[in-house]
């Protein structure tokens, strides 16, 4: 499923940890991983911290 085409400014120590997350799921994976991707999968995590 598609999502919105945004655009979001991060933090430059956020975008690293987000691209090294990314790198190993890359190694560990058959299939590419995006960016995209990894943010939503931080995102969800993260999100289910708040109750809203």
């Amino acid at each position: 499923m598609l999502g919105e085409r945004i655009t979001v400014v991060l933090k430059t120590e956020n975008t690293e940890k987000i691209r090294n997350i990314q790198a190993k799921m890359i190694r560990t994976s058959i299939k590419s991983v995006s960016f995209s991707h990894v943010v939503n999968l931080v995102l969800n995590e993260g999100l289910k911290k708040f109750k809203v």
